[in-house]
């Protein structure tokens, strides 16, 4: 990377020149085979800085579906050096943070198991930064335990000494003594102060049954818990029951009540602590959209609305530094928009603005003392680099590319559009044009979201860019049943809706071909677990409407769906976004084969457990039975989002043929 001459108000961008392990070299030329380049993982895929502001630890890519801990030197530049790795084949590195300036704690997931016993679990370790000392931080679970300890914990704190602890959750179970009496009966969860170094603990919060979550203050204080009180049935109930403590008081005092329904959080949910102004940050609905609220932790309960839209929810809280102070909020228009309550970044918002103009900029992590910041900037034609901004020296230095195959692609343009539904309503969606087309007569596809409780945002998708860049047209929908644009555009959520989900959905084939973008011979329509459904489900609806359909991980029949959650704490919360009526058959396109008319092609890992691959391999079946075309590709060891380079490669190029054969391309 060479220096960047970009100076405004003082403020310099310059490369910091890591280089080394783990290290990608940026593309010469564009890359011949654009399926490996679109396919390939994000080279950062997670980044902290170490509490000095010395260091940097990121996840990069290893071995096709790997990930490996490099560290580098902020100051000096020095090689990455690669101190942790993992395989990606049952296990993973999922997060990694420093405990100190010499120490870090990161969170491996495991994956044990096949067809429908699939365990995923995590445990917790602690190791040097040059890559010894390494100890496992979770809880052991001795011989007489009661039941299998799959859940190995959770950060909430740093500790208020900064001198190597942590909070963490440990979950308790029962245990037994040599005959058979019971030796232990603690049950539920808990908090314990854990030394990083020894992994020596002390309780904090006893385990409490029912507990489901604490938050503390930043400061190793655990200020509230959540309870949430089991169904009579055994599973985990719709309620939680917030209580919060007084500063420097012990017992607990009820704060608040909220309800899970069809997906969504009614009633007001605490989030973050603020330590200084002894309040709660939270989020509730608030006429029909979710807003930000404070309320006070001082015994008065004082509720405060800080931020609310009529438009859209507000749904992201902004937080920096290890006592991780809220410092804005966030919201999706046709954009993400930041709103910085703290008067210093907001000052750097507008600076960054000007050094990196039509950008998306989030801050990421911040040294101890905030002089150092970790910030990530993109747009829909720049998969993103992340920046180190030095307070002090008023400078700012790019750390890497995220997709440095990409550099030298020429990406498409991102327009936020609105087209009209059947019904009149105006949808909104994001239009991806071939970069130099004229965007008219092309071959298109229709590309919903997942979800269904999710929506599109304006930025960079490897998925709709790499279509775009093979010629096609894409338009990414934010039917009704999204969320983020309150609860009348969520209606009953996209499967008890989903009449009205998928008839938003074929409109956009319809808009696409009216306005003259699409050839109506050569349009397709390609999604992602519910988006994935959303591409069954629409050829159900209309069968003559999309010419191919490619689904990754779909959905295919509402009821398997609900069974695969049987054995889960949370049954009851699937159970009730389902539903029971006649939308579960007439809903289901595993059930509803004999109406799809266009060739499938269907792409799913063995190792789901989001959606089960069993659910694909029905549909599989179910079309061939009705004399159909339908082909499923199986991943062997991948989970639900195929966070593997070959094998993405694989689907985008699979994809993209079976499309052009279909359509006659």
């Amino acid at each position: 990377m060479g220096k960047l001459g970009w100076a405004v108000a003082g403020l310099v961008l310059a490369p910091l020149a890591f280089h080394g392990a783990g290290a990608q070299t940026v593309a010469a030329k564009p890359p011949a085979d654009l399926a490996a380049a679109f396919g390939a993982r994000e080279y950062i895929q997670q980044v902290s800085l170490s509490p000095d502001g010395s260091k940097i630890a990121m996840l990069v890519p290893a071995r096709h579906r790997g990930r490996a801990l490099v560290i580098g030197d902020t100051a000096k530049g020095t090689a990455l050096k690669a101190i942790l790795a993992s395989t990606g084949d049952g296990d993973q590195l999922a997060g990694c943070h420093w405990s100190t300036d010499t120490r870090l704690i990161c969170q491996i997931v495991l994956t044990n198991g096949g067809g429908k016993f699939i365990i995923r679990y995590n445990r917790i370790v602690a190791i040097n930064a040059d890559g010894s000392g390494i100890k496992e931080l979770s809880a052991k679970a001795t011989g007489q335990a009661l039941g299998f300890l799959g859940y190995g914990g959770e950060l909430i704190d740093w500790g208020a000494a900064s001198n190597g602890s942590a909070l963490l959750t440990r979950y308790y179970v029962p245990e037994m003594s040599t005959g058979t009496l019971v030796s232990n009966t603690r049950q539920g969860l808990g908090v314990e102060l854990v030394d990083t170094n020894t992994a020596s603990r002390k309780s904090i919060e006893p385990p409490k049954d029912g507990a489901a979550d604490y938050i503390s203050d930043g400061e190793g204080n655990v200020r509230i818990m959540a309870i949430r009180p089991e169904a009579n049935t055994g599973y985990g109930g719709k309620r939680l029951i917030y209580l919060y403590r007084l500063q420097g008081d012990r017992s607990w005092k009820p704060l608040s009540t909220a309800t899970i329904e069809a997906g969504r959080m009614i009633g007001f949910e605490p989030v973050a602590i603020d330590r200084a102004q002894n309040l709660v940050y939270g989020f509730e609905n608030q006429s029909g959209h979710t807003a930000l609220f404070s309320v006070a932790l001082d015994g008065s309960l004082t509720k405060k609305l800080i931020v609310e839209r009529p438009d859209v929810d507000i749904d992201g809280l902004v937080a920096i530094g290890r006592q991780n102070r809220v410092v804005g909020v966030s919201f999706a228009t046709d954009r993400r928009e930041t709103i910085f309550f703290d008067a210093g970044l907001k000052a750097l918002q507008i600076s960054l603005r000007k050094v990196l103009p039509g950008r998306a900029i989030s801050f990421v992590d911040a040294s101890a003392d905030e002089n150092k910041l970790i910030l990530f900037a993109g747009s829909d034609v720049d998969p993103g680099q992340f920046y180190l901004y030095d307070k002090k020296a008023h400078s700012l230095a790019v750390i890497s590319p995220v997709r440095p195959d990409l550099v030298n692609v020429a990406l498409a343009t991102v327009k936020p559009i609105t087209y009209q539904a059947a019904d009149g309503t105006q949808i909104p969606a994001y239009l991806t044009l071939p970069a130099g087309s004229d965007g008219k007569n092309l071959p298109a596809i229709v590309m919903p979201h997942g979800g269904p409780a999710a929506r599109d945002e304006w930025g960079f998708s490897w998925l709709a860019q790499y279509f775009a860049a093979r010629g096609y047209a894409v338009i990414q929908p934010n039917f009704r049943g999204s969320a983020g644009y309150g609860d009348a555009w969520y209606q009953k959520n996209g499967y008890q809706s989903w009449r009205t989900s998928i008839g938003d959905v074929n409109d956009a084939g319809r808009w696409l071909v009216k306005s003259g973008i699409a050839d109506p011979k050569r349009l397709a329509i390609v999604g992602w677990s519910y988006g994935g459904y959303a591409a069954l489900q629409s050829s159900v609806l209309d069968s003559d409407l999309f010419k191919a359909v490619v689904a990754i991980a779909p959905v295919t029949d509402l009821d398997v769906l609900r069974e695969e959650a049987r054995d889960s704490y949370d049954f009851p919360q699937r159970d009730a976004q389902i539903g029971h009526g006649p939308w579960v058959t007439e809903g289901s396109p595993a059930r509803n084969a004999d109406k799809i008319k266009a060739p499938v092609l269907l792409f799913h890992g063995d190792k789901d457990t989001n959606v089960g691959i069993g659910e694909s391999r029905l549909m599989v079946d179910k079309i061939r039975s009705a004399g159909g075309k339908a082909e499923l590709v199986e991943f062997k060891g991948l989970d639900h989002q195929l966070d593997d380079d070959t094998a993405r490669a694989q689907m985008l190029g699979k994809a993209d043929a079976f499309l052009r054969a279909s359509m006659g391309l």
